[in-house]
C-alpha cells in the first residue's frame, strides 16, 4: 500500500510541475498539493 501511495504522489507531483510549467497554475498548484497529502511520508492523509 506504501509504495502504491507513493507511486500516486509522484505522479501527481510530476503532473504538477508540468501544469505549472505550461501554464496551468492552479491545476499545477492544486496537484502538487494533493501530491504531498497523499504521499505516504511526511503529511500524508492516510496515516
Amino acid at each position: 500500500m506504501t509504495l502504491l501511495l507513493l507511486i500516486i504522489a509522484i505522479f501527481c507531483f510530476v503532473a504538477g510541475v508540468r501544469d505549472i510549467i505550461r501554464g496551468k497554475m492552479l491545476s499545477g498548484v492544486v496537484l502538487i498539493i494533493v501530491g504531498l497529502l497523499i504521499g505516504p511520508g511526511g503529511v500524508s492523509i492516510f496515516h
